[in-house]
């Protein structure tokens, strides 16, 4: 079997995500064949001993992967670990048997959709820069929304330094202290909607994730999780690999 790199393995074992995993062999917590491993090393499936914290990692072929939906609430973060405490996504998943990790992310105070498998191999396809899965999210924003500040919005912009691709944004309803946008977005970067509401001089009081490609929040309580059927795991592989949005007209 073609060697792989080490955390592409923790992945494909459904054990931690790769970002996860690259912090973990970068603290040393992480051995193969005994000899505390680096950052860039490759092992064997099935040939190579790997322990993370004194715990062996095994990868299972054949085993059937899981992708489910959480509506997740506001104070939790997606984090598999918090040094601070905090409440984490995983215990509101607790209960679906497998060990879970986030595809992406939502920032603690924000709310909706998250996806969370235990599939390392479709967890990159859809967090993969080069793939661009639509996301759509409904924003509650105080400040002047007029004219000028939409225009910002739908502009080019630099967040943090680095261009970001264009978003679609829509109006619910406004009034003179705010009101309520529908934002697309093709990519996610760190807290963006915030940053992009923030150059428009626009302070974001709620943010929800409505639907990740073909799959919606809606009929999910809060707290609450659905597993995906094979049909709509099927389709957002499609469309990552595609870069198209399939679904893009019914937002």
């Amino acid at each position: 079997m073609e060697k792989i790199r080490l955390q592409k393995y923790f992945t494909d074992c459904g054990v931690l995500s790769r970002r996860a995993a690259e912090k973990e062999i970068e603290a040393g917590h992480v051995k193969v064949n005994g000899i505390v491993a680096s950052l860039g090393d490759k092992v064997e499936p099935g040939k190579d001993k790997v322990v993370w914290n004194g715990r062996g990692v095994v990868l299972k072929r054949g085993e059937p992967k899981t992708v489910i939906a959480l509506n997740k609430p506001r104070g939790y973060v997606c984090t598999m670990s918090d040094e601070k405490g905090r409440k984490q996504v995983t215990e509101l998943v607790a209960d679906a048997g497998k060990r879970l990790y986030p595809i992406g992310r939502l920032d603690m105070a924000s709310e909706g959709l998250l996806l969370l498998t235990d599939d390392g191999e479709f967890a990159n396809l859809l967090m993969h820069p080069r793939h661009h899965v639509p996301k759509l999210y409904r924003v509650s924003v105080s400040g002047k929304l007029d004219q000028k500040a939409l225009e910002l919005l739908r502009s080019p912009l630099e967040i943090d330094g680095t261009p970001i691709m264009p978003v679609e944004v829509g109006v619910l309803d406004s009034n003179a202290d705010g009101g309520h946008l529908e934002m697309v977005l093709l990519e996610g970067r760190n807290r963006q909607i915030r940053k992009m509401c923030e150059i428009a001089g626009l302070t974001v009081t709620r943010l929800r994730r409505i639907r990740i490609g073909c799959v919606s929040v809606n009929g999910i309580a809060p707290g609450s999780w659905r597993q995906l059927r094979d049909d709509e795991v099927a389709l957002l592989r499609r469309m990552a690999k595609s870069g198209s949005d399939d679904t893009h007209n019914n937002y």
